[in-house]
């Protein structure tokens, strides 16, 4: 069965019939999210670690006291520094919330949704990218298509 003819394909294909999506710029624009996920996740990290070191650095205390000097004695200019700097993480935490929540509803769908959700995780989402050979043998793919014949 190709790709094309598989059943995840004919559900996907069916309902942005329905709902009116065209499927190419679904693809493209889920491709770019994914394509993004990685870099952004690692990234949040180390940025959410770095504010957090940045405030309790300003203030000279924990994050409860960091807090209290920001909402109290904090310059303006500084406040609106911090303010943009945590809008940034939660921007990046909806999108990661986003993709996540992606990925599960994937690895619930009833025709191969264990295998979808793993090929997209090691392709797009976890710290490292695999060839598509490193793929085929983590996945044990070749060995299940030949048994399919």
């Amino acid at each position: 069965m190709s790709r094309k003819h598989s059943e995840a394909w004919n559900t996907i294909h069916s309902i942005c019939e329905c709902d009116h999506i065209d499927e190419k710029r679904l693809y493209e624009k889920t491709k770019l999210v994914l394509s993004k996920y990685r870099n952004i996740c690692w990234q949040t990290r180390e940025d959410t670690d770095e504010t957090l070191a940045d405030l309790c650095i300003c203030a000279s205390s924990d994050i409860d006291g960091a807090l209290i000097y920001l909402e109290t004695f904090a310059p303006e200019k500084e406040k609106d520094i911090f303010e943009a700097k945590i809008n940034n993480l939660f921007d990046r935490r909806w999108m990661v919330d986003i993709v996540d929540t992606a990925m599960l509803k994937t690895k619930e769908f009833p025709h191969g949704g264990d295998i979808y959700f793993e090929i997209i995780s090691k392709c797009y989402l976890t710290r490292w990218k695999y060839t598509e050979k490193d793929l085929l043998e983590i996945l044990n793919i070749c060995k299940q298509r030949q048994d399919l014949r």
